[in-house]
């Protein structure tokens, strides 16, 4: 299924930046298969800074809040070294969508499994 980027949540953001992750994680074969699977091994990037603050600070991901923006769900926003913007209700969230624009674009297809 494809999905907008920028409506990406919980899991199928997660399966989202495990896919950008495999090639620079260098991930073993197995690992890339099952994420062609839609399976996720416990990598909860959208909401963990263990997973999420290396790639935040490796591909130089800047954060600010956005003031007026909580109403609508888009309380922070992100921007990366790439010019790739997006908004988000949380830091993590911002910074993993835009994290995912950057390398997959503005839809990304999501096994069914995966989406929230």
């Amino acid at each position: 299924m494809r999905v907008k980027t920028e409506e990406l949540t919980g899991t199928a953001l997660d399966w989202a930046v495990a896919k950008c992750e495999a090639p620079v994680g260098g991930y073993k074969g197995w690992v890339q298969s099952d994420l062609d699977k839609g399976i996720l091994h416990g990598m909860a990037y959208s909401n963990d800074w263990l997973f999420s603050g290396p790639i935040i600070e490796r591909e130089r991901i800047y954060l600010q809040p956005e003031i007026g923006k909580e109403g609508a769900g888009n309380a922070w926003y992100a921007v990366s070294m790439y010019n790739t913007d997006a908004y988000g209700s949380t830091p993590l969230i911002a910074a993993m969508r835009c994290y995912v624009a950057s390398k997959l674009g503005d839809e990304v297809e999501i096994p069914t499994e995966e989406i929230n």
